[in-house]
């Protein structure tokens, strides 16, 4: 029988929740979807809390899952899209969103919401959640050699779609 390892989970959500979701958010650009996943990240982790070898290790086990969590939703929308034919609906901005932001900020979020997943991805656990790379190739399953050039390449394109937006 596998030893269930102790977590304070909810000391856990109440330390990261907000972090995470602010994460989630940039990988699935929908603020209640991304309430959504992190929610159940911390599900799954309460579910699968033995395959933990230490209560240390319990953070990195929730940002893999809401980045596996957001790639499966991120799939669920294009699928529904293709089979439904239906054009791009643009989520609506939050009223206060304008408020919140200045101008520079919305134009960086738009041209990071245009980046290839993967890019994104690594951008944002690097910038957003402020990972290392070894951290961010953990959550992502691949190396750190794919991080590095994800990140190269996903910063040379913002700076390009800057750029020309400036």
């Amino acid at each position: 029988m596998t030893e269930v390892i102790e977590l304070d989970l909810a000391g856990l959500y109440a330390a990261h929740r907000l972090s995470l979701i602010r994460m989630a958010v940039l990988l699935v650009d929908d603020m209640g979807t991304a309430e959504d996943v992190v929610h159940d990240a911390f599900t799954t982790l309460h579910q699968h809390r033995s395959r933990l070898r230490e209560p240390a290790a319990a953070l990195g086990y929730l940002r893999t899952t809401i980045v596996n969590n957001a790639r499966s939703v991120l799939r669920k929308r294009q699928t529904a899209r293709r089979h439904l034919s239906l054009a791009r609906l643009e989520d609506a901005d939050p009223a206060d969103s304008e408020v919140l932001l200045a101008a520079d900020h919305q134009q960086v979020l738009a041209a990071v919401r245009q980046l290839p997943d993967r890019q994104r991805e690594v951008l944002v656990l690097r910038y957003w959640a402020d990972l290392s790379e070894a951290e961010i190739a953990q959550a992502l399953g691949i190396s750190r050699g794919s991080v590095k050039s994800a990140a190269s390449r996903g910063l040379d394109r913002l700076e390009t779609m800057l750029g020309d937006a400036r």
